[in-house]
């Protein structure tokens, strides 16, 4: 049962150590069958290095498992809560990569300081409130998730595809399970070079003409960045 998806996802599973955004089990990435609506997702606590294809775990939007022997990641229901918010994307990533996790445990939102942020992110990169401990002991992982659809608000997901959870790490997304990663993995550096921003005295982000114009150049209708593709 959709085996194209599950090579999709695995890989991008894979792609998440080689970018080196996660060590040990510290990451999943998930995929969305648009005709089924069916979702595909790192087993939980599964070694990178073991796991094959067939090991992904294949769920309903209920969280049902459809097929897999293994159980689903444990932030499955956070994934699922994003999946059922925004029709929009078919990939999500979890890590816990080092500079976006830094910002996140910070409890900051990622500002917008120059044009390789807004090449990827309209605007700031945000960050969630903290889970209360009701909301952290009664359903968790959902939970995770609304804060996420909270924070987010009524921005465009796929013109700001991240989010940090407070305490915790970022999630990204994208329209399938590879542009998912490839968001993550644009995060990570942005955080890195904010960082780095931020040590270096600067506070006050880019001037919203800049980034506007770095942002419509890639993204929209009006976007002239790379090559147009053939139809």
């Amino acid at each position: 049962m959709l085996d194209t998806l599950k090579i999709t996802v695995y890989r991008a599973n894979l792609d998440l150590v080689n970018e080196g955004l996660v060590i040990q089990t510290w990451g999943n990435v998930s995929g969305r069958d648009n005709e089924t609506g069916l979702i595909v997702i790192k087993p939980s606590g599964l070694s990178y290095k073991s796991m094959k294809p067939d090991d992904l775990v294949v769920i309903d939007m209920e969280g049902n498992v459809v097929e897999g022997k293994y159980r689903p990641s444990t932030d499955a229901p956070t994934h699922l809560m994003l999946y059922r918010e925004f029709a929009s994307i078919g990939g999500i990533v979890h890590t816990h990569s080092t500079y976006a996790t830094s910002w996140a445990q910070a409890g900051r939102d990622i500002p917008a300081f120059g044009t390789t942020h807004a090449d990827h992110f309209y605007g700031m990169v945000p960050c969630t409130r903290k889970l209360t401990e009701y909301e952290v002991h009664k359903e968790y992982e959902s939970n995770t998730g609304k804060v996420i659809i909270e924070r987010l608000g009524i921005f465009d997901p796929l013109a700001v595809p991240s989010v940090l959870v407070n305490s915790h790490g970022p999630f990204s997304w994208g329209i399938d399970a590879e542009d998912a990663v490839n968001n993550a993995v644009a995060l990570e550096e942005i955080a890195r070079m904010a960082f780095y921003t931020v040590l270096l005295g600067q506070r006050e982000p880019v001037d919203k003409y800049l980034l506007d114009k770095h942002f419509s150049r890639k993204h929209g209708k009006d976007a002239y960045y790379g090559q147009k593709k053939e139809k």
